[in-house]
C-alpha cells in the first residue's frame, strides 16, 4: 500500500459531512479499537495512514493493524533534531512488523532561514517562536504528508492534556482539507495503553523507562518530576501555556488561540500569535 495519491484532496468529491462524522463518533465511541481500525482500513482502503511519532500510543496501533493486515501505510516527521534512540525505534518497529514507515522532513530551506533569522534555539526566546519552529518542524511537513489521504489515524487520548479532552473518535479535518481524522484510543487511559504494551509485547521508547511521559525532540523534552502532569516534561521552561505543537491544534485557524482560553480563561494574557506573518515571510523569501 503506497498510501501516496496522485489527485489532491480538493480534487475529490467530500467523504462525508459533519453529520455523518457525529454519527460514526457516537457509533464507534464504545468500540474496541481494534474494530474501529478494521472498519477504518475497509473504508479508506489506500488513502488512510496511521501518523506517528513514536510514543507508545501510536505504537499500540501499529501493532493492532498488523494484526488486522500487512498492508498499511506509516508516516512519522523526522524534525531534524530528535534523539537518537527514536531513530533505533523506528528501525525496530520496521523490522518487527515487517513494515515500511514514510519519514517525512522539513523543507531544508525553510529551517535554513528560521535559523539564520532567529537562532538555532530560537523556541527558548518565546512562544511564538517556538511554535514557528513547530510549525517548520513539524506541521508543514505532516501538512505535505496528508495530501493525497481521505484519512489519518492517531494515538491521541482524552486524558492526555486538557486540549485534548473532548476529541472524538471520528472527526473532520478541516484543516487539512475535510478529510477523515480517527482517533481509536482517544477513550483508553494511560493505563491501558501499558496493559497492551505488556500483553503484546509491542516495542516503546526506552525514555519512558527513564521517567519521559511524551517524547519529542531532543531540547523539547525532559523526564517529569513527581506529581507532574503528563506533558510536563515538553517546552518544560514555559508557563501558562497549553503544551501543543499545533499539529493537532492548527495554529493559523486560530485553534491555538481557542485552546489557550479555554485553559487560562479570558483574563489570560496572551500576544497575538505572529506565526503566520514569520511562516509567510520564510515562504516569500
Amino acid at each position: 500500500m503506497s498510501g501516496k495519491a496522485e489527485i489532491g484532496r480538493e480534487d475529490r468529491a467530500p467523504l462525508m459531512d459533519d453529520f455523518e462524522a457525529g454519527e460514526l463518533a457516537i457509533e464507534f465511541d464504545d468500540k474496541e479499537p481494534e474494530e474501529m481500525l478494521e472498519w477504518a482500513f475497509e473504508r479508506f482502503g489506500d488513502r488512510l495512514a496511521i501518523v506517528t511519532s513514536f510514543q507508545v500510543d501510536t505504537l499500540v496501533l501499529i501493532d493492532m493493524a498488523r494484526q488486522i493486515t500487512k498492508d498499511f501505510h506509516v508516516i512519522t516527521v523526522d524534525t531534524g533534531r530528535l534523539p537518537q534512540e527514536t531513530y533505533d525505534l523506528i528501525d525496530a518497529v520496521r523490522k518487527k512488523y515487517g513494515i515500511q514507515v514514510d519519514v517525512r522532513f522539513p523543507v531544508a530551506e525553510h529551517v535554513e532561514r528560521m535559523v539564520g533569522k532567529h537562532g538555532m534555539n530560537l523556541f527558548r526566546d518565546s512562544l511564538e517562536k517556538r511554535l514557528l519552529c513547530c510549525h517548520v518542524r513539524k506541521v508543514v511537513p505532516l501538512t505535505q504528508a496528508l495530501e493525497g489521504l481521505d484519512a489519518w489515524i492517531t494515538g491521541l487520548r482524552r486524558d492526555q492534556w486538557a486540549t485534548r479532552s473532548n476529541i472524538r473518535k471520528v472527526d473532520l479535518d478541516h484543516d487539512h482539507g475535510g478529510i477523515v481524522k480517527l482517533n481509536p484510543l482517544a477513550d483508553w487511559t494511560h493505563d491501558d495503553v501499558w496493559a497492551y504494551v505488556r500483553e503484546y509485547g509491542v516495542p516503546y521508547h526506552p525514555y519512558y523507562d527513564q521517567g519521559y511521559t511524551s517524547i519529542g525532540c531532543t531540547p523539547c523534552t525532559r523526564p517529569i518530576k513527581p506529581g507532574e502532569d503528563s506533558r510536563a516534561g515538553r517546552w518544560w521552561w514555559e508557563t501558562n501555556a497549553p503544551k501543543e505543537c499545533g499539529m493537532h491544534c492548527p495554529i493559523e485557524t486560530g485553534g491555538f488561540e481557542h485552546e489557550v482560553h479555554a485553559i487560562l480563561g479570558d483574563q489570560a494574557e496572551f500576544k497575538e500569535l505572529d506565526v503566520d506573518t514569520e511562516w509567510a515571510e520564510l515562504e516569500d523569501q
